[in-house]
Formats: C-alpha cells, structure tokens, sequence
C-alpha cells in the first residue's frame, strides 16, 4: 500500500510504502518502530514479567504509537482502494496519481490517503484499510470489487466513495461517482426532442451496460413525450453490430437512433442505420473520448451528451508535465474525490466517522468534471453538456448547467 498525504510545508505528497508481512514478523519479535518516507508506523508489543522493559512513548505526542499505521489526531485516514498491478493497473495508478495532484493543488493538511491494491483481493484490502483505521474509502473501481468490498465496510460503518459506474451496486453505504450510461441517454433524448425529432429507435450491445442504456432511453423517450420505434441488441461482434443494424433501419420510420456503444462500432452502424434516409444520429458518454469519430463523414452532425472536457483538459497538462505520459480519463474521478473530501473535511473532526449525511447536499459539488450530487440512492447525478460531431473535433451545442 502506498500513503500519501499533504501539509503546507510539504513540496511532494508522502509516500510510504509498508510491508505487512515484515510488519507482522517485527511485531512477533518485539521491535517497535518502522521508519518510511519520514512518517512513523510503529507496532508495540507489552513484555511478559522480567523481560526487556517496553520501548519509550513516541517523540510525537499527536501519533499513537500500535500495530498498523500511526494514529493521527489532526488528520483524516482516507483509504484508496485501485489495482496497482495487473490488467487494470494503469488505469488505478492514473486514479492515484490523480488524487495526489488534488492533495497537492488543495494543500490538503488534515486529509491522509493511503493507497491499497484491489487487484490481490478487495475484500483483503477493504479489510486492511478498516484495520489501519480509515474513516473513508475512495474507490474501487470494478462493480465486482464494489461488491467483496461493501460488506466489509458497512459492518464498521466505513462509506465507500467507489469510481465504478454500475447503479446496481449503489446503496447502504455505497456512493457511485462513475458516470452513468443513464444519465448521458436522457440528456440527448430530451435534447433531440426538444429539436423536434419524435420517433426514436435504438442500437444496444447485449452486456450490462447496454441493458441500463435501453432502459433508460425507453424511460427517457416517454418522458420526452416522443415515440418508441424499436430497440435492437446484439452481441459485440462485427457480423451481430451489421445484421442488428439492418434490422433496425428495416423496423419502421424514425427520425433518431441512439447507439449506445463505443465510436469504433458506432462509425461501423451509421451507414446502415442512416441508410437512404436522413436520421439524426445520438451517442452516450463513450464517444467523449474518440477524437477520430469525426473523421468519418457518417458521423459529423450525430449529438452525444457526456461530462465537460474544459476543466479535464487543464488537468491532463499538469499530469502529463509530473508524470511524463497522459492519464486516463477516468484520473478525473480520483481528482474530483479528493475535493469532495476535503470540503467535507473542513467541518470533519478527526478521528471521528465520516459525516455521511454530508454526501447528500442538495447544491452537490463541483470538480473537474462538472458539478454533481448524490441522489438518495447513491448515485452520482451530473450536469452534463451535449456535443456535436464534426470534422475539425466536437463542439459544445448545448452546455452543461452551472448550478442546481
């Protein structure tokens, strides 16, 4: 696990990196301290009757000195549980990196995080974030990781702040910050309605994402007052997108189409979908990152709706200039955690649980992506911006609001 945190004499976050095992095995022999970084961990063991007398009292006064990560009294304990090693591990290392750059650019100097690796167990890492005293966790980022790690945080009143974006794992005690696919459907379905486009139909891949999509855009073309044409699914293969495709462009007159799937397999379905008619092509929030949607004529002019890229933009250059290489999009939910627990922590008393209520603010809060709050199922409800395609890249049509 990796600490990092941040105080206003301090140029770099912290690092410590701890060995629980050699941790574990210097507890059994009695030794007392464990310096890393230029922050104390420290394990005491009380001596049976007649052996070595007990090692002194710390130097610093505000850290307890037992087994697991100091205690401190003027700071918050924040977990972040990401993969730092396998197949996800650039993705959660961009994540971590990301909330490093907050606590430095917040001058953040009650809140310390400490980083534990998803990828050799959640439920462990959940566990050991518990036991080392966190009052907080940030993250994870898989809805399976959501899931082992849950019931390890409820059970001591620990809230998970997690990056995933599956609404199926928010609740009792879990918080989603991920983006969506909901929300980004019924942001352009309202969108196209209101320019006068009534008829819709859909193209959805079969997995879970494309499940919620569906039914959110069956929800959202009700509440539009438009009118269902069809849906059709298929399996993500090249063969199943074309025959899906043809299908729906056979299945009756529309005058909008959502493809809720990546730019890669929209560029594929347009031509099809479009056929000899003209339709008004919409996307969800996966097409935000795809700067080469525009260079395929098909799809100049189709509308998206998705989180703002003015402020990520910012965020990316400082990135690249610490970490010499771009982060991952997903970096923003890391940086945008790290604010809301700081603002939060500005009433927060240490060493105290976390002000859960706090999370259910009606104004929400602000961060790189926009602003956001949480509903009273957990999820993170965004302001989002709709674009639109073009040759040149994407231009904002209808921008993001400002305030609730």
């Amino acid at each position: 696990m990796v600490e990092s945190g941040m105080s206003p004499k301090m140029a770099e976050s912290v690092v410590e990196r701890q060995d629980n095992a050699l941790r574990r095995r210097r507890l059994l022999r009695g030794m007392a301290t464990l310096a890393l970084g230029g922050l104390l961990a420290a394990c005491q063991v009380v001596p049976k009757s007649g052996g070595p007398a007990a090692p002194p009292p710390p130097e610093n006064p505000d850290e307890t000195v037992g087994p697991g990560l100091p205690t401190d009294t003027d700071r918050h304990r924040v977990a972040l549980l990401v993969p730092q090693t396998g197949a996800n591990a650039d993705v959660g290392t961009a994540i971590a990196n990301a909330t490093t750059l907050a606590l430095l650019d917040t001058r953040a100097d009650k809140v310390r995080i400490t980083t534990y690796d998803t990828a050799l167990g959640a439920a462990a890492a959940a566990r050991q974030a518990v036991a080392d005293g966190n009052r907080l966790i940030l993250g994870p980022l898989l809805s399976e990781d959501v899931t082992a790690v849950a019931p390890v945080a409820r059970a001591a009143k620990v809230p998970v702040l997690s990056f995933s974006n599956d609404s199926g794992v928010a609740g009792n005690g879990v918080f989603i910050l991920g983006f969506v696919p909901g929300q980004s459907v019924e942001r352009v379905v309202a969108f196209a309605r209101g320019k006068g486009h009534q008829r819709f139909g859909a193209l959805v891949p079969k997995n879970v994402y494309g499940d919620r999509a569906a039914a959110a855009f069956r929800d959202a073309v009700r509440e539009a007052g438009g009118t269902l044409v069809a849906v059709e699914t298929y399996d993500r293969t090249a063969t199943a997108l074309t025959g899906a495709a043809r299908r729906l462009a056979n299945g009756g007159a529309m005058d909008a189409v959502l493809i809720a799937d990546v730019g890669g397999n929209a560029i594929r379905a347009v031509p099809i979908v479009k056929g000899a008619g003209s339709k008004q092509i919409l996307g969800t929030e996966l097409w935000n990152t795809d700067a080469s949607l525009g260079s395929n004529a098909a799809m100049r002019g189709a509308w998206f709706a998705s989180v703002s890229d003015g402020l990520y933009g910012q965020l990316a250059t400082k990135y690249r200039a610490r970490y010499g290489k771009a982060p991952y999009r997903l970096a923003s939910l890391g940086y945008d955690s790290v604010l809301l627990t700081v603002r939060i922590a500005r009433d927060w008393k240490p060493g105290t649980a976390f002000p859960v209520n706090r999370l259910l603010a009606a104004d929400g809060f602000g961060g790189i992506d926009g602003i956001f709050r949480f509903n009273n199922r957990g999820i993170a409800v965004r302001a989002l911006e709709v674009s639109e395609v073009g040759a040149g890249g994407f231009r904002v049509v209808d921008p993001a609001p400002a305030k609730w």
